[in-house]
């Protein structure tokens, strides 16, 4: 905001040694006004609090992400649909689609490692919190046994809705067990970067897109039934 200051402008008559007495006085107060002028400025400043204000994925980094990985994320991915900011704008689904780091996850849901597995329209149509595993932690689980889960649809269907709870939970309230969407109890333990999902460690958590609340984690997680 632009802060307007008045500046008073006195004129003074005066004639004779009266009128250089005048000027020197005037001198004293153009001096007394532009302190004065400054000190109004410093004082504006002051309460307008005009210190930088982060901005985009700075500020939301700063704010309720959890995980030893948030700050490399949001610094490789500054701005565009896979941003912290732009990811905030999208349903679920959507959002994840956008990740450079949940490639494999949006093919398991969308239909695209089986066509009878898509559940798009289910996550992006309700309040959940999803336990993301990264393509990293895709790709620690064997071939043989990540091309057997894409082939049994009802097997991908258990293990990806073991990965969704019901409503959006934060990273202060996430700790404890809760009941997933495939129907068993999910532990989580521990608190900030230490959070562990079953045995899968947390990458970066709290991750908000306009219907959910995102927990990428380093492992795919099995349900126990």
């Amino acid at each position: 905001m632009k802060t307007l200051l008045r500046k008073r402008t006195t004129t003074i008559l005066a004639a004779g040694a009266i009128g250089l007495m005048a000027l020197s006085g005037c001198s004293d107060m153009g001096s007394d006004s532009k302190s004065g002028d400054t000190e109004t400025q410093s004082s504006d400043t002051a309460e307008s609090g005009d210190a930088p204000e982060e901005s985009g994925d700075a500020a939301m980094a700063g704010g309720d992400l959890v995980g030893p990985d948030c700050a490399a994320y949001a610094e490789a991915n500054p701005d565009g649909g896979g941003s912290v900011e732009g990811m905030a704008q999208d349903p679920v689904a959507t959002a994840a689609s956008n990740n450079p780091m949940l490639k494999t996850l949006t093919k398991a849901v969308s239909g695209e490692l089986n066509p009878d597995v898509d559940l798009v329209d289910t996550l992006n149509g309700g309040e959940f919190t999803v336990i993301a595993p990264t393509d990293d932690a895709f790709a620690d689980v064997p071939k043989d046994d990540l091309d057997a889960l894409a082939k049994d649809s009802d097997m991908l269907t258990k293990v990806l809705t073991y990965h969704v709870i019901p409503g959006q939970l934060s990273p202060d309230e996430i700790a404890g067990e809760h009941e997933t969407v495939e129907g068993s109890k999910v532990t989580i333990s521990g608190e900030g970067d230490d959070l562990k999902f079953d045995d899968a460690g947390l990458v970066c958590g709290g991750v908000a897109t306009s219907n959910a609340t995102v927990y990428m984690v380093d492992s795919v997680m099995m349900p126990s039934k």
